[in-house]
C-alpha cells in the first residue's frame, strides 16, 4: 500500500510517527507532505519519517487573507507531489489532505480534534470517508464521524508506546532533586489564534521572576521573542524530539497553548492553561480538568499564584502520577487505531471487531449533559 500524510505542525509529527514506522516496518509505501513551520522538519529529520516539503509558514501573525494567498501558492506542489505517489489513502486535516484525495480520487482519513472555528472542518468535511476524534469532541461531522476513548496525543504518549529519557535532567543541567518548571509562550500564529492573546509581556517577565524564587524555570518561546538575558531563566534549548520526556521530568507546566497542556497532563506533571483572550471551550482541556490533570485559568494572578502553590507543595507530583496512572489506563493507543484504518483505506466496516469496537459512531453517541 502507499500511504500519504500530512505533517504540517509538530503536533501532527508526533501523531503520525509510530503508525509511520510500523507501516513502514511491514513493508508500505508511506510519504508525509509537510511545510517548513517551526521544528516540524527538524522532528521528521530525527525521526527518519520519508518526507517532501510543499511551502512554508512563518510564525508571526496570522490572517484569514493571508492563509488563502498561502494555500493557493502550495496547491500546486501538493498536487505534484500526491500524482507522483499515487496513494492508496490520505492522512490529514483541512483542505491540504480534501485537495490531495480529491485529485487522486482517493480515499481521506481526517484525524481532527476539538478545535475552534469552522474553516477547517467545512472545507474537508465533504471530501472525508473517515472522520477520527476524540469522543470528547462536541462537533458532529456526520455519518463518517468516529469517536475513540482518548486524545490524539494518545498516539504517541499512551504507555504502550512513550517510555522517558532517564537522562534528561543530565541534558539540561539539573540535579536529580531540583525542581524545574517549563514555561510555554504561544507564538498564536495558527488560523484558529487570530486575534487572541495569551500572557502580554510585562506578565511573562513577572511569571519567570516569581517562579524562579522556587525552581528552576525554563522557557520555550514558539515565537522567539523573548530576551532572558536579565531574566532569571533558561531557554529551552534540548533537541525539540525531547520536549516529552523533558515534560515528563519536569515539576509544573505553565503554558497560554494547548497542546502542551494536554501532553504534560497525560504525563502526570501538572498542567496550567492560562487561557488570555480565548474564550472557546475546547473538550480535552474540560475532561482533563475533569480527571484532576489540568487546570485553566481566565486570570493572570490566578495562575501564577496557583503555580507557586504548586511548586510549595511537596505531595503535588505523587498525586498527578496517581491520577495519570488511573486515567490512563482507560485511553486507546491511537496509533494502533491508525495503522488499522490505513490498512482498510479508511474503511471501518472492515476494520477488525475489536478496533472497530473502540470506535463509536459519533452520531448514535447520547447527548452528554
Amino acid at each position: 500500500m502507499r500511504i500519504l500524510v500530512f505533517a504540517n505542525t509538530p503536533a501532527h509529527v508526533h501523531l503520525y510517527r509510530h503508525a509511520v514506522d510500523r507501516l513502514e516496518d511491514a513493508g508500505h509505501d508511506v510519504l508525509v507532505l509537510t511545510r517548513e513551520y517551526a521544528c516540524t522538519t527538524d522532528l521528521l529529520e530525527f525521526f527518519g519519517m520519508p518526507y517532501r516539503v510543499y511551502g512554508e509558514h512563518e510564525t508571526d501573525g496570522y490572517s484569514t487573507a493571508r492563509f488563502a494567498r498561502e494555500l493557493g501558492g502550495q496547491f500546486y506542489t501538493i498536487g505534484r507531489e500526491a500524482l507522483r505517489f499515487d496513494p492508496d489513502v490520505v492522512f490529514g486535516r483541512g483542505p491540504y489532505a480534501a485537495y490531495a484525495g480529491t485529485l487522486t480520487r482517493t480515499p481521506v482519513v481526517l484525524v481532527l480534534d476539538d478545535e475552534p472555528g469552522d474553516f477547517n472542518h467545512t472545507v474537508s468535511r465533504p471530501f472525508a470517508d473517515c472522520i477520527l476524534s476524540p469522543a470528547v469532541t462536541r462537533r458532529d461531522l456526520g455519518d463518517d464521524h468516529y469517536t475513540f476513548q482518548g486524545f490524539i496525543e494518545c498516539s504517541y504518549l499512551h504507555p504502550d508506546v512513550f517510555e522517558p529519557d532517564a537522562n534528561v535532567r543530565e541534558f539540561l543541567s539539573v540535579d536529580p532533586d531540583e525542581p524545574y518548571v517549563l514555561v510555554r509562550f504561544n507564538a498564536l500564529d495558527a488560523l484558529h489564534d487570530t486575534d487572541l492573546e495569551g500572557f502580554r509581556p510585562e506578565q511573562r517577565r513577572d511569571l519567570i521572576e516569581r517562579l524562579s524564587e522556587h525552581a528552576t524555570v525554563f522557557v520555550s518561546d514558539e515565537g522567539d521573542e523573548m530576551d532572558l538575558r536579565e531574566l532569571p531563566a533558561r531557554p529551552y534549548d534540548l533537541h525539540p524530539a525531547m520536549i516529552h520526556d523533558a515534560m515528563a521530568e519536569a515539576d509544573l507546566l505553565v503554558a497560554d497553548t494547548g497542546t502542551m497542556v494536554n501532553e504534560a497532563a497525560l504525563l502526570g506533571t501538572p498542567a496550567f492553561r492560562f487561557r488570555g483572550t480565548d474564550d472557546h471551550e475546547y473538550g480535552e482541556f474540560q475532561e482533563l480538568e475533569r480527571a484532576g490533570l489540568a487546570e485553566q485559568f481566565d486570570d493572570y494572578a490566578a495562575v501564577r499564584d496557583r503555580s507557586i502553590e504548586i511548586l510549595t507543595d511537596d505531595g503535588a507530583g505523587e498525586r498527578w502520577e496517581r491520577r495519570r496512572q488511573e486515567y490512563v489506563a482507560e485511553l486507546v493507543n491511537l496509533s494502533d487505531l491508525l495503522v488499522e484504518v490505513a490498512l482498510s483505506r479508511g474503511a471501518i466496516d472492515q476494520l477488525s471487531s475489536p478496533t472497530r469496537g473502540a470506535l463509536q459512531p459519533k452520531r448514535r453517541e447520547q447527548p452528554q449533559h
